[in-house]
């Protein structure tokens, strides 16, 4: 071997040593991307979160939700896109093609379409929570407001984490003039996820909004 190589060969072995630092995301398997997570460096813990966004299950969402709240605000948003992306993950290759044909749907707003589509994902795997929160979604935006409610406290059975019912809850809430019920959800959502910006926006208009009433009530 000559010089060269072998000091390419020891810079290799001491980047190895060093651990989850020296390994490039796309290399990382979930197990070790999910160790990564607890790394001391952002930058290391930014593969992982992108790793785990390729490959990560349902299961992994505890692990993701710790990284809403990093000190580094790449890491913040990256841990929010994983767990999007690993919550709509059944573990199904049916279920998964079906959602992604609902997902269509809703997105082309064909609501009657999508909510038959979404019924049947709920049917055939009723423990998949994202099925419930993309039919209590249509649901939402068709104004069936009852039913959404319903869909979105089977989401939160499956699903405590999940920061979108969560902050659902609180739209439906102001649809219906329960200022109350809408601010406790939002700042529920908040406490899980305090990147919303925009909840955290409802949060001040609504606070606002039922100090007005207050003033006009006495």
């Amino acid at each position: 071997m000559s010089r060269p190589l072998r000091l390419a060969a020891w810079l290799l072995a001491a980047l190895l040593a060093c651990g989850p630092l020296g390994v490039v995301a796309a290399e990382l398997s979930r197990e070790q991307a999910l160790k990564q997570l607890s790394h001391k460096d952002a930058a290391s813990r930014l593969a992982a979160l992108q790793r785990l966004h390729e490959i990560g299950r349902f299961r992994d969402g505890d692990a993701l939700a710790k990284l809403l709240f990093d000190e580094d605000g790449d890491n913040r948003q990256a841990s929010e896109a994983a767990l999007w992306a690993v919550w709509s993950r059944s573990g199904d290759a049916q279920i998964d093609a079906l959602y992604k044909k609902g997902m269509a749907q809703m997105n082309a707003s064909q609501a009657d379409e999508a909510i038959t589509t979404f019924s049947e994902i709920i049917r055939r795997k009723p423990d998949f929570a994202e099925g419930w929160n993309k039919r209590a979604t249509v649901y939402f935006f068709t104004k069936r407001y009852t039913e959404s409610l319903a869909d979105c406290a089977e989401v939160m059975k499956r699903n405590p984490n999940h920061f979108g019912a969560l902050s659902g809850y609180g739209q439906i809430y102001a649809q219906l003039d329960d200022l109350d019920k809408a601010l406790e959800y939002f700042e529920k959502a908040l406490a899980v996820n305090p990147n919303m910006q925009g909840v955290a926006l409802n949060i001040l208009a609504l606070r606002k909004l039922r100090a007005e009433r207050a003033r006009k009530a006495i």
